[in-house]
């Protein structure tokens, strides 16, 4: 009696410190030990001359694996110039990161690993961090990070290495708890825009002087850093048919490429790549992109979550990579394209 009791007394002791256990694993968080692998893959596999699709070329792509088991989950990608090519950032819905430089030869190297210093909850679960958008100023290195299950932004020291400000906008306080701010991106004007995956923008509360349908998602513009601005503007986006908004880059005139991913059954996800032009990202305007491209079988496809834009030799270079859900059925991919129209 007396071991059931002093079992029972750790168990309760367990409970009281960490409350938000129930029974789960608790969130995998990548270790210090930095390793990382890429292998080449094509657009086509039964046609290596395939490259076009839509307005892009392909020029190239990998796909990522790691042996830490946290590895995976990437929800969102920023890119900056290196010495030897670029320096890729990449966010988990998990709250990790990972930083590599890759350049022509498509080798990862400066692999680092680390993760969020703080965030939602204690994060022992997923919907504890759930960090699904980022942005970064390149001029002061600071990060801000979207997570979704409570609609906030949170903005940290550059290298992730602190945290320092958050906000949870009274904009998005009713946006689905797993469906929120999935998209961010800071325009060069240094304003910001977040757009929710499935907030609908509903017809009878529509002022603007268009009509909003039945797809058309909330969308927010701060006129700075969120956490320190005023209440943001509201606009909103319409995606291609069926598709959900995954992520969203701006290029330097101030126009938007938006990342939409669909899924259908059995198992198959597609994306498709929109341009919104600048004028259209502004309060009261419902903002419908020019279709660039459609990525579906038989070419290669995942499930895309992250976008970001580089300049090479005067092309625009788009960049996309894919959330594996960390499951043996997906690939970490990594896929470049140059923009042609």
């Amino acid at each position: 009696m007396r071991r059931l009791l002093t079992l029972l007394f750790v168990f309760v002791s367990v409970c009281a410190v960490v409350p938000t256990w129930s029974g789960e694993a608790r969130l995998d968080l990548l270790g210090d030990r930095a390793q990382l692998t890429a292998t080449r893959v094509m657009l086509d596999r039964t046609n290596p001359r395939h490259v076009r699709v839509g307005g892009l070329t392909y020029l190239g792509g990998v796909a990522l694996a790691s042996r830490d088991r946290a590895f995976g989950g990437f929800s969102s990608l920023e890119i900056a110039a290196a010495v030897t090519g670029n320096r890729f950032t990449l966010l988990s819905d998990g709250g990790n990161v990972v930083q590599f430089d890759m350049g022509p030869d498509w080798r990862p190297h400066r692999i680092a690993f680390t993760n969020l210093p703080a965030g939602p909850g204690i994060g022992w679960e997923k919907r504890d961090r759930d960090s699904e958008s980022m942005a970064i100023d390149p001029a002061t290195g600071r990060i801000w990070v979207g997570f979704e299950d409570g609609n906030t932004i949170w903005r940290y020291a550059p290298g992730f290495a602190r945290y320092e400000a958050r906000v949870a906008p009274d904009a998005m306080r009713k946006w689905p708890a797993n469906r929120g701010p999935e998209s961010m991106a800071r325009l060069p004007d240094g304003r910001f825009v977040v757009i929710s995956e499935e907030a609908h923008v509903r017809r009878s509360d529509w002022t603007g002087a268009e009509k909003a349908r039945l797809q058309t998602r909330q969308a927010l513009i701060f006129a700075g850093d969120p956490t320190g601005a005023a209440q943001p503007s509201r606009f909103a986006y319409e995606p291609y048919g069926r598709y959900d908004p995954s992520d969203v880059t701006a290029l330097p005139n101030g126009d938007l490429l938006v990342l939409d991913r669909g899924f259908r059954l059995p198992f198959t996800f597609s994306a498709r790549i929109s341009r919104v032009v600048a004028q259209d990202v502004a309060a009261g305007r419902i903002a419908r992109g020019r279709l660039i491209a459609t990525i579906d079988a038989p070419l290669i496809h995942d499930n895309f979550e992250g976008i970001d834009t580089t300049e090479e030799n005067g092309a625009t270079i788009v960049w996309i990579v894919s959330d594996d859900n960390q499951m043996f059925l997906q690939r970490t991919l990594l896929l470049k394209f140059r923009l042609d129209r």
